[in-house]
């Protein structure tokens, strides 16, 4: 079994509907970790297959955040989810069937 596919295994059916849907613009919360020093709050403003670009109130760049390892939350629409970065360690074109069929990296 590959590690994407245990780890969209650990979100409910709800999560990963939501989180196949568009994320960008959505607020973000995320905890320190041993890839990311300190805390970080703002709004998720791009992503690639294993990065996340936040736009943090007060900074002028956005910071880019790895999603190995990552945890946290995402506010969509009125839900707050948690938001585990090696669930969504994909291209982010790719996150909607790998989320939703459980599929492997190729089409089946």
């Amino acid at each position: 079994m590959s590690r994407g596919r245990e780890s969209a295994g650990d979100l409910s059916r709800v999560e990963r509907e939501v989180l196949a849907g568009e994320i960008l613009g959505a607020s973000v919360s995320f905890e320190a970790s041993p890839a990311l020093a300190a805390p970080v709050r703002g709004v998720l403003v791009d992503e690639s297959l294993s990065t996340f670009l936040v736009r943090v109130p007060g900074r002028a760049r956005p910071v880019r955040v790895p999603k190995a390892g990552l945890s946290g939350t995402i506010v969509l629409g009125a839900r707050e989810l948690p938001l585990r970065g090696d669930a969504l360690r994909v291209r982010p074109e790719d996150r909607t069937k790998r989320l939703l069929s459980f599929g492997p990296r190729r089409l089946r």
